[in-house]
C-alpha cells in the first residue's frame, strides 16, 4: 500500500484538530503549515534540530529525575523520552527512504 505525501498531510491536519491545545503535534503542525517558500535544506535542518532539542530535554529530565528533583515527575520523564524516541525513529525512517531514493536514481540508466 503506498501512502502519497499530499493525503498523509492532509491526515495530519485533520488529525491535528482532534488535538486538545498544546498537544503533542502542535509544534510540528506549525512547521508543517508554514512550508511555502521554504528551502527543503532548511527545513530538514529544522526537523533534525527539534530531535535534538527533544533529546535533550528528556536527558535533562532524566538527570534531574535521578537526582531527586521534586518538580520533575517519573510519568513527565517517560513522556519525554518517548517522544524523543518515536522523533528520533522517524528521523532515521526519512534518513532511509532518503539513501533508498538515492540508490534509485543512482541505478537509472543514462
Amino acid at each position: 500500500m503506498q501512502i502519497g505525501a499530499n493525503s498523509l498531510l492532509q491526515e495530519m491536519q485533520s488529525l491535528s484538530g482532534e488535538i486538545p491545545a498544546g498537544g503533542i503535534n502542535t509544534q510540528i503542525t506549525r512547521q508543517v503549515n508554514n512550508t511555502s517558500g521554504s528551502n527543503f535544506g532548511e527545513l530538514l535542518s529544522q526537523a533534525v534540530g527539534s530531535v535534538g532539542e527533544l533529546q535533550a530535554n528528556s536527558a535533562s529530565m532524566a538527570s534531574r529525575l535521578d537526582m531527586g528533583d521534586t518538580s520533575v515527575t517519573l510519568s513527565d520523564t517517560v513522556i519525554a523520552r518517548e517522544k524523543a524516541s518515536v522523533a528520533f525513529e522517524a528521523t532515521v525512517q526519512v534518513r532511509n527512504k532518503f539513501v533508498e531514493a538515492y540508490k534509485q536514481i543512482m541505478s537509472m540508466p543514462v
